[in-house]
């Protein structure tokens, strides 16, 4: 009998006060994709950073190079992630500085294919462009794989459902944390896709023997 594969999931997320919306649509997403995967028969492990805990780490680690041991180990939970949920409250029409100074710290390509859903919260809807013309390019350049539909939540959009006319928040959220559980479960074992990672001095030999044929 074959063993059940167990994902990581890790949600980021940078509210900075406590209770926190942020928080809460980070738990919502996180809830929604672990239902759809769980119903795929896959054991899920879930886990939820608070940027707020780090940012004298974060910021320790621009001015010296070095990141605490406590920021080394969120880091590599990131990175090591199967699937990761990024929320981000809205500052100046943009994702928060304490979100993005976390994203700087990682290296360009150590989400590479990684499942990413996108989450924002703000006081209105006018912000919800955010997710399009911010978020989404800082997670291109990552080379992440973005789930489809990302969730802004303003604060009206809290303990409503929608309308004939409206699609309210808890669908969103069902929605996008479908399509991120896809991406997940759609994508290889990670060990298994590193074994097919072949070394650029080898690819540079076997063009030179292609030269010598």
């Amino acid at each position: 009998m074959t063993a059940m594969r167990t994902l990581k999931l890790v949600a980021v997320s940078a509210g900075l006060s406590s209770p926190s919306s942020t928080r809460l649509l980070a738990d919502r997403l996180l809830q929604a994709a672990r239902y759809r995967l769980a119903e795929q028969e896959y054991a899920v492990d879930v886990e939820v950073v608070e940027l707020r805990d780090l940012a004298v780490d974060i910021a320790k680690n621009f001015v010296t190079g070095f990141p605490s041991e406590k920021l080394q180990e969120t880091l590599d939970k990131v990175t090591g992630a199967d699937g990761v949920i990024a929320v981000t409250p809205v500052f100046t029409a943009s994702y928060s500085g304490l979100f993005k100074s976390f994203f700087d710290l990682l290296d360009p390509t150590a989400l590479t294919s990684t499942p990413v859903l996108l989450g924002a919260t703000g006081g209105t809807a006018r912000h919800s462009l955010v997710l399009d013309h911010a978020l989404r390019p800082l997670f291109a350049y990552l080379r992440a794989f973005v789930a489809p539909t990302a969730v802004y939540a303003a604060s009206e959009d809290w303990g409503t459902g929608g309308d004939e006319y409206t699609e309210g928040l808890p669908n969103r959220i069902n929605r996008a944390g479908a399509e991120f559980a896809e991406l997940i479960a759609g994508r290889p074992e990670r060990a298994a896709a590193e074994d097919e990672v072949v070394p650029f001095e080898q690819q540079l030999a076997g063009l030179a023997d292609l030269r010598l044929d």
